[in-house]
């Protein structure tokens, strides 16, 4: 009854977390908070993509305020049968959260991915990931992180960013498991109340 009752509230939680995953995602452009000139800090590849902001960001934003659209008392106007119409809300709410678990889901690897290989910085070898090596061992070898010499703090920035992204996008992913648990529940406890009152009558 508790997952029923809270699944219209899951849709509003992935709001804030799309707009902070968006956030986080720009400061990795901005190295130790500071812009730097392109001819001085050359971004990653996952960077130019922009992976992290439209999936965690962009799309699970469309996503929340499409399945808040469909939550709204004012969609049930547009179809005839009351019942029909909750059916197809909770077939497309459904359709939608699993989406949701793609998306979150493909961010939160590519973040924990890109957290292992280590942030793309200048060395005495140039500008490499020269962390890529280490299967994530960096992330505990504080010493290593000194052979990064520009941009400054960038190991740091890295880590703390890549972090909390790594964490946004798997809230993300729990909050659309449990959507589709509740819509699914909400659609198979309905069908079957409705299957008994039709026995009985």
């Amino acid at each position: 009854m508790a997952l029923e009752t809270c699944g219209n509230c899951f849709s509003c939680l992935l709001v804030p977390l799309a707009l902070w995953s968006i956030v986080v995602n720009v400061l990795l452009y901005f190295p130790n908070g500071k812009a730097l000139p392109a001819a001085s800090y050359q971004f990653p590849n996952h960077e130019w993509y922009f992976e992290g902001i439209c999936f965690s960001g962009v799309m699970i934003l469309l996503l929340a305020v499409i399945l808040i659209t469909l939550e709204c008392s004012v969609f049930y106007r547009c179809c005839q049968s009351e019942s029909c119409n909750k059916t197809y809300r909770s077939f497309i709410s459904i359709v939608l959260a699993l989406l949701g678990i793609a998306f979150s889901g493909y961010s939160c690897i590519i973040f924990t991915l890109h957290l292992i290989q280590g942030p793309f910085c200048n060395s005495s070898s140039g500008w490499n990931y020269i962390f890529k090596d280490t299967a994530g061992g960096y992330l505990t070898d504080y010493p290593a992180w000194s052979k990064c010499t520009e941009p400054a703090n960038i190991v740091e920035w890295n880590i703390i960013l890549l972090s909390i992204l790594i964490a946004l996008s798997g809230l993300q992913l729990i909050i659309c498991i449990l959507k589709v648990a509740a819509e699914l529940k909400r659609t198979l406890c309905g069908t079957y109340s409705v299957f008994v009152q039709a026995g009985f009558l």
